[in-house]
């Protein structure tokens, strides 16, 4: 039986989750997320496309991310390839590198977008075992550059719109989605369907 086709949307978000095969790292120090930063910068340069939040962890890595020229499908076949031949060199791994095809789940709502964004830069601080004390201290994840009121590094890294979607009490700004982040209990979070 064939996989079932995915329908592209070049107005939506979609949460992309990519995992190790049998959740082996795919990024062993930091130079490898580093590598994998450049291979969004070159994907962008040939497909345009924009990501609200990210969180690269040793396993695995989230993506909140819109893909407005082509199907998401032939982005992402791009950005994996790109990052795997580089680990495969690097590493001297051949066979599987990734767990399967991607997933994705499409986050249409101002509501399903903050909660898949919350969702993606509390990873470091959800595990079994911590990685930071605080998600501003992890620092290959977009929170960080929330947290510190920074420019965006990359042209594809939107930092301006998360604020603006947050609804009352929070206040429309970094100040206001940080606070929405760090409460620890949202019940729409557990909707999500992803672990």
């Amino acid at each position: 039986m064939g996989r079932s086709r995915r329908i592209w949307n070049p107005d939506a978000y979609e949460h992309v989750v990519m995992r190790g095969n049998n959740r082996q790292p795919i990024f062993q120090e930091e130079s490898d997320m580093d590598a994998f930063m450049r291979v969004l910068a070159y994907a962008h340069e040939k497909y345009p496309f924009t990501i609200l939040a990210y969180c690269l962890m040793t396993n695995h890595y989230h993506l909140l991310i819109r893909s407005p020229e082509v199907p998401l499908g032939k982005l992402m076949a791009l950005i994996n390839k790109r990052y795997s031949d580089y680990a495969k060199k690097k590493y001297h791994y051949s066979g599987y590198f990734y767990e399967s095809r991607y997933y994705a789940g499409k986050a249409i709502t101002h509501k399903s977008i903050l909660a898949v964004s919350r969702y993606i830069h509390r990873n470091p601080i959800n595990t079994l075992n911590p990685m930071v004390a605080e998600m501003k201290e992890y620092p290959h994840s977009s929170y960080h550059f929330y947290a510190n009121a920074s420019c965006s590094p990359y042209e594809f890294l939107d930092l301006g719109y998360m604020p603006t979607i947050l609804p009352r009490p929070y206040s429309k700004c970094v100040a206001g989605y940080l606070m929405y982040c760090e409460e620890p209990d949202h019940p729409e979070i557990e909707s999500l369907g992803v672990n």
